[in-house]
């Protein structure tokens, strides 16, 4: 099945078939099929690709040496850490990123804003921690928190979330009521949490939200134990003087933990109280929400009913559409509307018969490779055309 693909020159179909090779034990072949030549080992994508596929061939080695001339990207960096995780190589890797924290730790000072790698302080402590050395992990990153000696608010999270991890409920207090308190407060407040202090977790975060000059920041954390309490009702009113806001809206979240707690039809009557600006400013989300919400009480009928009465127009329409007339049984009708919309990515109609058990069918209809691509210059001149209808080609 990928042949066409490989043969088209599309690099991607290469690495699934030397997974494809490698899952079914012909670990030479492949390898041998996507081994980078020097310009693709100049290519931290290729490294990256090309070493998980090592890692996972038993060559940990041979991928630690393709990763190694990119580590200074952060992503990279990650990676190294990921696929030597209880591999025994964790002494090699604090090696690594040694001098990478070094320079992170004088970046700030040195105002080197744009330093790579800003995750090196962060994944240091990290592999100091798998490699059973949390105490020292804790005064490394600690003193640099305290020092300033850090460049981006990541590794301050990093550090929030080691407290926590390992119950340091002290120095997570001092850091998460500090002047960080915007950053790290929720970590703290979890740490009481789980620590068995749901109450005194409560108590800080309502606090600095009574108390600071941007207490929005303190909300979502709020909520987040109010419905871990199931008091659904109190977490909606904390993050009701939001709903209205440009930036910082919780509405979404709302929605979202109304409906993982079962209540769909209080979900429902809160989209329902949107003001008649706030529709018209998040059409698409609030219609394609309504939708979801019905249908995911059950109330078909009524979701297609309110779905006729958009705008065809509306984005993603067809497909909630679709989707619930899936969820009715419906399954020839959906598949003939989503057919019938000509701007909808080719998939959509093959990833529903695949759900269905007709993956052959699926295959079959997708188009040839030269009629997708024909397609695609297809669309990117009408966009062209509709962007700048001036300089269309002389005849």
């Amino acid at each position: 099945m990928l042949e066409p693909f490989i043969e088209a020159g599309w690099n991607r179909a290469r690495w699934e078939r030397a997974k494809v090779l490698l899952e079914a034990g012909r670990v030479q072949q492949a390898l041998d099929a996507v081994r980078p030549d020097d310009e693709g080992l100049a290519s931290e994508w290729v490294c990256h690709d090309f070493a998980q596929l090592l890692a996972k061939a038993g060559r940990l080695d041979e991928a630690i040496t393709v990763l190694t001339p990119h580590l200074d990207r952060e992503w990279i960096l990650s990676t190294l850490v990921e696929l030597t995780e209880s591999q025994g190589r964790d002494e090699q890797v604090l090696e690594l990123i040694a001098p990478r924290a070094e320079r992170a730790r004088s970046a700030r000072g040195e105002e080197r804003w744009g330093f790579h790698p800003s995750n090196a302080q962060d994944l240091q402590a990290q592999v100091l921690e798998r490699a059973g050395r949390a105490d020292e992990a804790v005064r490394m990153l600690g003193a640099d928190i305290a020092a300033g000696h850090f460049v981006v608010q990541n590794t301050l999270i990093a550090y929030a979330e080691f407290l926590r991890r390992h119950g340091r409920l002290e120095e997570l207090r001092v850091l998460g009521t500090g002047e960080r308190a915007g950053e790290t407060l929720a970590y703290y407040a979890r740490a009481l949490e789980d620590d068995g202090q749901a109450d005194e977790a409560e108590a800080a975060l309502r606090h600095f939200i009574a108390a600071a000059e941007y207490p929005d920041r303190f909300r979502w954390p709020l909520i987040e134990l109010l419905g871990r309490q199931g008091r659904i009702e109190e977490a909606v009113e904390v993050g009701r003087p939001t709903f209205d806001y440009h930036d910082a809206c919780l509405f979404e979240g709302i929605i979202h933990l109304l409906h993982e707690a079962g209540r769909l039809d209080d979900a429902l009557a809160l989209l329902d109280e949107r003001s008649a600006e706030f529709v018209a400013e998040h059409s698409s989300w609030f219609s394609s929400n309504r939708i979801w919400l019905l249908g995911e009480a059950g109330r078909h009928e009524e979701a297609l009913a309110y779905a006729e009465r958009l705008s065809p127009g509306t984005y993603g329409l067809t497909v909630s559409k679709a989707w619930i007339l899936e969820e009715m049984g419906c399954l020839e009708e959906a598949l003939t509307l989503l057919r019938a919309d000509t701007e909808l990515r080719l998939s959509e109609v093959a990833e529903l018969l695949i759900r269905h058990g007709r993956a052959a069918e699926a295959i079959a209809g997708m188009p040839s490779l030269t009629e997708q691509h024909a397609a695609s210059r297809q669309r990117d001149a009408a966009i062209q055309a509709d962007r700048y209808p001036n300089d269309l080609p002389s005849r």
